[in-house]
């Protein structure tokens, strides 16, 4: 699984966003187990091992699609920053409003992926 995103996809989402002027990112995303929020020290040492974005959720999901055959994208909003000097106290209610925010420009961007593979 060295490759688990399918790069066609990446290229596409890439385009569409510039396209749109929708800030885009890529980046290293890693995986924790939830349901729970990093604590300032768990952010350190996910900066150290080299993590831009963690989550609890995508890696599972993408392992198992990868391992059944299927060609895979995934978007991630950013929902609070865990950088030095960016860390406080974050409330689940903070995590779902950014979290909504962020929600039409993802959808942009997986509908036109979507009207890509199967044009009208």
């Amino acid at each position: 699984m060295s490759q688990a995103y399918f790069p066609t996809f990446i290229e596409w989402a890439l385009e569409i966003a510039r396209e749109k002027a929708i800030p885009i990112h890529q980046g290293v995303y890693v995986g924790v187990q939830g349901p729970n929020l990093e604590t300032p020290a768990e952010y350190r040492y996910l900066r150290i091992i080299g993590a831009d974005a963690v989550g609890m959720s995508t890696v599972p999901e993408v392992q198992v699609a990868v391992h059944s055959g299927m060609r895979v994208f995934a978007l991630s909003a950013i929902t609070d920053l865990g950088t030095p000097g960016n860390i406080k106290k974050i409330k689940l209610e903070d995590v779902l409003r950014a979290a909504a925010k962020a929600e039409p420009a993802m959808r942009e961007i997986i509908q036109e992926i979507l009207n890509k593979l199967y044009p009208s």
